[in-house]
């Protein structure tokens, strides 16, 4: 078995983020409680738990972005990435960065994008041609 990424983390209603989490996204619904729900997110387990969300601040410099510290997030294909870009850009997500190449031409060239679900919970998905390309230096 492949070493599967678990993350546990606050929302404030379990409905609204089944709606972003399952809708939106597209991720499947595992097992819940009246407390918390799990969800399948591209192949890694992450539990909403009701409660207080994280504090996030714009402090990370990528380039010339400031991204939200923390965030967590996902990295596909470039095929999967362009599919769920349009995807949320049909639900109207409103995007903290939209989606965008970045270090065009150069080793690690990737495609990323950052939004919030509805409780502020900063989402980055990043996109690579290739797997190899991930740790290119």
């Amino acid at each position: 078995m492949p070493s599967i990424f678990h993350f546990a983390f606050n929302v404030t209603d379990l409905d609204a983020a089944r709606h972003f989490y399952g809708g939106v996204l597209g991720c499947r619904e595992g097992r819940s409680t009246q407390t918390w729900v799990d969800f399948d997110f591209f192949g890694h387990q992450i539990s909403l738990h009701l409660g207080t969300p994280f504090a996030t601040a714009p402090t990370g410099v990528v380039g010339q972005h400031k991204v939200p510290m923390p965030h967590f997030g996902i990295i596909l294909l470039l095929p999967e990435w362009q599919t769920l870009a349009e995807r949320l850009r049909q639900a109207q997500t409103a995007f903290v960065l939209a989606p965008q190449v970045r270090f065009e031409g150069e080793p690690g060239e990737q495609w990323t994008m950052f939004f919030r679900d509805p409780f502020g919970n900063p989402i980055e998905v990043k996109g690579f041609r290739s797997v190899e390309a991930i740790y290119a230096t």
